[in-house]
Formats: structure tokens, C-alpha cells, sequence
């Protein structure tokens, strides 16, 4: 992995904690073939290990596929079913970072994502947002950063054909990341 993270002010070399108070899973797909559905995954955790040797840096996270919250618990309810997720077998999505590169603001972090049993290679752009202390002294790093997976490479193949034409669901599911992590002591 590559990074120029000891650029940024107050680069910190350790072990890093999500803090899902701060953070945010997100995902969109569309809907009707005219709109888009959002929802958040409630429940996750990750670690992130900076290093001293930019190819030495890692990510590894996992998020609990039961939290999944569209704000309508019937979707909610399906979407755990077999017909999506099957959280009975898959109950967790994980990822592990493959290399990481960090220019200026800009971050790239390629790796592979684990759902529904299917292992395959995604690449997260965003932005790393900057190193800082809360206001219990405790060191952060914030990033934000998307992707866009396609549901039918995880096995994940439900749909519905519209009366109108079209199908009920898009085949991508774009999944944004605003993610704060603290240093651990």
C-alpha cells in the first residue's frame, strides 16, 4: 500500500477504532426505474493500522447485515430474507483493504468486499478528511468515500418486472462510507 499520510498535520502512526457515533454506512439503489431508496447500515466496526511503512498500512471492517435500516421495517424485514442478504447464512459484509493511497485529500483504497458469501474487489474513492483532538483529547481521522457494486455479482438477484416496462430494482448499489476513527492508546 502506498500513502503520503505523513503529510497531513498531526499524522499519527498506531491502531485505529471506528467510532460509530461519528460515522456513517450508507447505500442507494434505484427504485421504479425512476427514483432512488437509501438506507444505512446501524450496526459496523472496523480498524484501520497506519504505519511507519506506507505499504505496512491497513483497513479491515465488518458491518452486521441485520442493522439494515431503510426506514420502512417491511423492506427492512425482506431485505433480510434470502430474496437479498439471507442474514441467517451471511450475517456480515466484510471488507479488507488490498493497498491504500492517499494524495493531498484524495484516497484511494482498493480491497476486496465479502457479501452474501461472494469475495470480490472493490476500489473506494473519496476524501481523507484530516487528523485532529476531540474535545476529550482523544486523537481522530475522518474519510469519506464511495463505491458502486453491482448486487448481482454477490448472488443477490431479486426483482420484479413493471407493468409499465422496466424492473423494480437497478442492478447498482452505490455504498458511501463517512467514517471518523480513533486513535487507540
Amino acid at each position: 500500500m502506498t500513502t503520503s499520510l505523513d503529510t497531513h498535520t498531526n499524522f499519527a502512526i498506531g491502531t485505529w477504532q471506528l467510532d460509530p457515533t461519528h460515522s456513517t454506512v450508507a447505500f442507494t439503489v434505484k427504485h421504479l426505474m425512476i427514483s432512488k431508496v437509501r438506507g444505512t447500515f446501524d450496526g459496523f466496526s472496523g480498524t484501520i493500522v497506519t504505519s511507519e511503512v506506507p505499504a505496512e498500512n491497513s483497513i479491515t471492517a465488518t458491518i452486521d447485515m441485520a442493522t439494515i435500516n431503510t426506514n420502512q421495517p417491511d423492506r427492512d424485514g425482506h431485505l433480510r430474507t434470502n430474496d437479498f442478504f439471507n442474514v441467517e447464512e451471511f450475517p456480515t459484509a466484510t471488507f479488507t483493504s488490498t493497498s491504500m493511497d492517499i494524495d493531498g485529500d484524495d484516497l484511494t483504497i482498493e480491497g476486496d468486499l465479502t457479501l452474501r458469501g461472494v469475495t470480490k474487489p472493490v476500489t473506494l474513492k473519496g476524501e481523507f478528511g484530516g487528523i485532529a483532538t476531540n474535545p476529550y483529547g482523544q486523537t481522530v481521522a475522518a474519510a469519506s468515500a464511495t463505491t458502486v457494486i453491482n448486487r448481482t455479482e454477490f448472488g443477490i438477484n431479486y426483482n420484479a418486472a413493471l407493468e409499465t416496462g422496466g424492473v423494480l430494482l437497478g442492478e447498482n448499489i452505490t455504498l458511501t462510507f463517512d467514517l471518523q476513527a480513533v486513535l487507540q492508546k
